[in-house]
C-alpha cells in the first residue's frame, strides 16, 4: 500500500471519528436544533417580507425572533400557571363526578347492565387520561431547567438559520451526493410535503382549536383555557378533531340543565371550527403535495412518543420522506438519483 492510499484511509478514519464525536456532542440538543430549523422554515415568509423592506438580514432575523418570543413565550409565561391550575381543577372535578348519573340523564331508557358497562369503561378511560396528563405535567416541571437550556439553543439556531439561509442552502447542496436535476425535484417535493404537514395539519389545527376555545369561553364552559389546549392538539391529528373536546363539553352543559347554551354551543362548533377544517385544510393541501391522512396520523402519534411535542411535525415528515426514497427504490430510480448530471 503506497503512502497516498495510507493518507487517504487515515483522512477517512479521522473524518468518521470526528463525525461520531460530533454526533455525541449534538445528540442532547439535536431536537432543539431541528426545531429551530423547522420554525425558521415556518417563519421564513415573514422574514423575507421584513428583509425586503429594510434590507438588513441581521436586524430582520432579530425582529422575527422577537416576534416569535412575543407571540409564543410571553403568553406561555402567563398562561402556563393558569393551565396547571385548571388541570388540577379538572382532576378534582373528575374525582367527584358521578358518571353513571350523567349517562342516565343522557340515555334514560337504557338497560342497567349497559349503563354499568358504559360507566366502567368511561371511568377507566378518564382515569388513564388523568394519570397520563399528571405524569406529563410532573415530567414537564422536573425537566423545566433543561427545557430552558434547549430553548436557548432553539433561539440561536432559529436566528442564524433565517439570517444565513442562503449560505446554509448552498453548503448543504454542495455536500449532497444527489444529481442537481434530481436534487431540485426532491427539494420541491420536500417543500410541498413539509408545507402540507405544517400548514395543512399543524397551523390549521391551531386555528381550529382556538376557534373551539372561543366557543368554550363564550358559552361559559368551565376550565375553558385547558380545554382549548386539548382542542388544539386534537385538531392537529387527522381523522380526529375538536369534536373530541366540544362534544363532551356540550354534553356537560346539557347534563347541567343549560339546554339553550348546549344547543347554541353545538351549533357554533358545527359551523365555525368545522368550516375552518373543511375550507382551509383542503385549500392548503390541494396546493401542495397531498400526504395520506393515515401516514400523517401514524407519524404524529409515533413521533409524539419518540420526540415529544416536536414529533407532531417530525414523525410524519420522516415517514413521508422515507416513502419518497422507498418509491424511488421500488421503481429502480434510486441509483440514478446519485452522481453527476
Amino acid at each position: 500500500m503506497d503512502t497516498k492510499s495510507i493518507n487517504r484511509i487515515s483522512a477517512i478514519l479521522l473524518i468518521l471519528f470526528l463525525i461520531v464525536l460530533s454526533f455525541f456532542i449534538i445528540k442532547p440538543i439535536s431536537l432543539a436544533i431541528i426545531s429551530g430549523l423547522i420554525f425558521a422554515y415556518i417563519m421564513n415568509p415573514i422574514y423575507k417580507k421584513i428583509n425586503s423592506k429594510i434590507k438588513k438580514p441581521t436586524i430582520s432575523a432579530f425582529l422575527v425572533c422577537f416576534l416569535l418570543i412575543f407571540v409564543i413565550l410571553i403568553p406561555a409565561w402567563f398562561l402556563v400557571p393558569i393551565i396547571i391550575k385548571q388541570i388540577f381543577g379538572i382532576f378534582s372535578f373528575l374525582q367527584g363526578l358521578q358518571i353513571g348519573e350523567v349517562f342516565i340523564k343522557i340515555i334514560p331508557g337504557a338497560p342497567k347492565q349497559f349503563l354499568a358497562e358504559l360507566t366502567a369503561s368511561a371511568s377507566n378511560f378518564l382515569s388513564q387520561i388523568t394519570t397520563g396528563t399528571l405524569n406529563w405535567l410532573i415530567n414537564f416541571l422536573v425537566n423545566l431547567p433543561n427545557l430552558l437550556f434547549q430553548g436557548t439553543v432553539f433561539i440561536f439556531v432559529f436566528f442564524f438559520a433565517m439570517r444565513d439561509q442562503d449560505k446554509l442552502r448552498h453548503y448543504v447542496s454542495d455536500l449532497s451526493p444527489l444529481k442537481k436535476s434530481q436534487e431540485k425535484i426532491l427539494i420541491k417535493e420536500f417543500k410541498e410535503i413539509t408545507s402540507s404537514i405544517i400548514y395543512g395539519y399543524i397551523i390549521i389545527g391551531i386555528i381550529q382549536g382556538i376557534a373551539t376555545g372561543i366557543g368554550l369561553f363564550i358559552f361559559g364552559v368551565p376550565r375553558a383555557l385547558i380545554l382549548t389546549v386539548f382542542a388544539i392538539f386534537s385538531s392537529m391529528f387527522p381523522l380526529f378533531g375538536p369534536w373530541l373536546i366540544w362534544f363532551p363539553a356540550a354534553i356537560f352543559l346539557f347534563a347541567k340543565g343549560n339546554i339553550v347554551l348546549a344547543i347554541g354551543f353545538t351549533i357554533y362548533s358545527f359551523l365555525i371550527p368545522s368550516s375552518i377544517d373543511n375550507i382551509l385544510r383542503p385549500y392548503i393541501i390541494s396546493r401542495n403535495s397531498s400526504i395520506s391522512p393515515v401516514i400523517a396520523l401514524v407519524g404524529m402519534i409515533g413521533g409524539l412518543f419518540v420526540f415529544g411535542l416536536m414529533g407532531l411535525i417530525l414523525g410524519p415528515l420522516i415517514l413521508a420522506y422515507s416513502i419518497i426514497f422507498l418509491t424511488a427504490y421500488k421503481n429502480k430510480q434510486l441509483s440514478s438519483m446519485f452522481g453527476k448530471d
